[in-house]
């Protein structure tokens, strides 16, 4: 069975059902770090066998309540407030699925972490793909907002600071 590496111990492994694990094509993963600099969980991305994206974010250590989380452009995570990462991968689309010409490839709904700090989901995506997204050749970053993403405002959801991030690289 693959399982996710946490670096947060108060989260539960996820796991892949064993007989999913042969139906998944490629494997990408980050680390994701608050801006202390202390890893918050993983973000794990699996290229499945009919061509969407299974994304499977388990974090521990936010705020309570809804946040955004995005697929951003570039694979660094070095700014303090890790505006080093670009904006979203957008393609030729809108942000938001509320907006006719939307979503961005990279837009995911919000999470919503308990009044413990932890978000353990899984989410699938039609319109990320790993290779030409996620593995080009500046890479790309997962980032957890301080607030909802509203769907709709461009170009990014008014979905606060950026309070958490993790370079994308493959398994």
């Amino acid at each position: 069975m693959k399982r996710l590496l946490l670096a947060a111990s108060c989260i539960p492994a996820l796991t892949l059902p064993a007989i999913a694990e042969q139906h998944v094509n490629m494997e990408v993963r980050a680390e994701v770090m608050n801006r202390d600099g202390d890893s918050v969980g993983t973000v794990t991305i699996n290229e499945t066998a009919s061509g969407q994206a299974l994304i499977i974010v388990a974090l521990s250590g936010l705020s309570e309540g809804a946040h955004g989380i995005h697929f951003h452009e570039t694979g660094d995570c070095s700014a303090d407030d890790f505006t080093s990462a670009g904006g979203h991968i957008a393609g030729d689309a809108d942000h938001g699925v509320m907006v006719e010409g939307g979503p961005h490839p990279g837009d995911m709904p919000n999470i919503v972490v308990g009044s413990d700090g932890n978000t353990n989901v899984e989410i699938f995506n039609d319109r990320i793909d790993i290779a030409d997204h996620l593995l080009d050749e500046d890479g790309a970053a997962f980032i957890v907002h301080s607030g909802p993403d509203d769907y709709m405002s461009q170009p990014s959801g008014d979905s606060g600071d950026r309070v958490a991030c993790g370079v994308l690289e493959e398994v």
